[in-house]
């Protein structure tokens, strides 16, 4: 193993403290210090798996402060808000539908659909309760699932 300054050992740390993956730390280590490091030294410095219980309290403190600041700043980076998201796939379904690309309009509709909860989709929850206000069943049903009891509901009524 490369013996790795406290400078790049720092630089890891933080790098892992902000939810980057070791590949890309390794990378990134290569590309701002020129040093090559493995996956397997960068998961050391990482004190949330097991591989870096070992860790010393220096380098545990830079994780937890870096790990604390990092979730802090989450929140102003726009692709974090459900607003923002929402902005972007309905301007990218308006440049869709101009462009008649119909398929692509769709897939975006159905993905602002699923950011707001997948309220599109043609399933539909039910719920039933048993004797006496007890016991709850939810069935989820598919359109033809939901015609097909429908009919078989009515049918039995008649009979």
């Amino acid at each position: 193993m490369a013996a790795i300054t406290n400078d790049v050992k720092a630089f890891i740390v933080q790098a892992l403290a902000c939810f980057d993956t070791p590949s890309t730390v390794v990378a990134l280590v290569k590309k701002e210090f020129g040093v090559s490091v493995t996956i397997q030294q960068v998961s050391l410095y990482d004190p949330t798996k097991a591989a870096g219980k070992a860790l010393s309290r220096k380098w545990v403190e830079l994780f937890n402060s870096t790990r604390q600041s990092c979730k802090a700043k989450l929140s102003e980076i726009p692709i974090s808000n459900k607003a923002y998201r929402l902005r972007v796939l309905d301007r990218m379904a308006a440049d869709a539908e101009n462009a008649k690309n119909y398929p692509l309009a769709a897939k975006i509709i159905e993905q602002a659909a699923k950011e707001c909860g997948d309220s599109s989709t043609s399933k539909k929850t039910y719920n039933h309760s048993g004797a006496g206000g007890g016991y709850m069943e939810t069935h989820t049903l598919s359109k033809d699932e939901y015609k097909q009891a429908r009919v078989e509901m009515i049918e039995s009524d008649n009979s």
